[in-house]
């Protein structure tokens, strides 16, 4: 940390000290905990909203600057930079007691938020859509790779899988029960390239081949039917929330001698 650009983190020892004596002077009350690249460049300031992680914060190493990211449900909400310690106190209160993207950006105008977040905001039927649209686009620009064009459009036109979120590895297609990351992907598909036949996997990045087929819908066909039979549109959440749920039901199912 250079002590020229950052006088008041060196003076106050740490980044979280330095945030706990500004919200102290501004009479906002914060909880600050330990960051993930150590304490004198980062910290995170405590949200009571039980699904917003706490805001995280770092500093800048060639210039001052104070960045900040909030995260929810795997989806990185809102993101942002300024010079002034004061307005990263002020976005972490905001943050905690829960204030929307919109209220947000409108206190705080150094404050950004993604497209896809405000998708998140109206729930999981509104990212699904989002993305299902960008990875469409996105297909569209790739016109010199025909099989991964024909597979977005034949997955589209089925309602379970475009029912679930999609999203790209290396040009394999993978669908998944939840919207945010790490996602769980409930079948992956790689697209026909050079001739090659489409290729069934669990994962994108997974070595087993489930099975292969020489058109798009024929690929598609096959990810259906080893698609779990209850599964219904992906949710609001992580694979690791979803295991964590999971858990707990197990837990009191045994409880109840189930």
């Amino acid at each position: 940390m250079d002590s020229d650009l950052y006088p008041d983190l060196a003076a106050a020892g740490s980044l979280a000290a330095a945030l706990e004596q500004q919200a102290a002077e501004l009479g906002v009350d914060l909880t600050v905990v330990p960051g993930g690249w150590g304490p004198l460049v980062s910290a995170g300031i405590a949200s009571s909203v039980p699904e917003r992680k706490p805001l995280s914060v770092h500093i800048g190493a060639e210039s001052r600057w104070f960045g900040v990211s909030g995260w929810s449900r795997g989806v990185e909400l809102i993101t942002g930079a300024t010079p002034d310690l004061a307005d990263v106190v002020r976005a972490g209160a905001a943050w905690g007691r829960g204030r929307s993207l919109g209220e947000l950006r409108a206190e705080l105008s150094f404050l950004r938020s993604s497209e896809r977040a405000e998708a998140h905001e109206r729930g999981p039927a509104a990212v699904v859509e989002l993305q299902w649209r960008t990875t469409r686009e996105e297909a569209a620009e790739e016109p010199d790779f025909t099989g991964f064009g024909e597979l977005v459009e034949a997955a589209h036109a089925e309602p379970r899988l475009r029912q679930l979120y999609v999203f790209s590895s290396h040009w394999t297609l993978g669908f998944s029960s939840c919207t945010g990351y790490p996602f769980r992907a409930e079948v992956a598909i790689v697209p026909s390239h050079n001739g090659s036949p489409f290729h069934l996997k669990q994962h994108p990045h997974s070595d087993d081949v489930l099975g292969e087929a020489a058109t798009a819908e024929e690929a598609v066909a096959l990810a259906v039917r080893h698609l779990p039979t209850d599964l219904g549109p992906a949710v609001t959440g992580t694979a690791e929330q979803e295991a964590e749920a999971d858990g707990e039901i197990q837990l009191a199912t045994h409880g109840r001698g189930g």
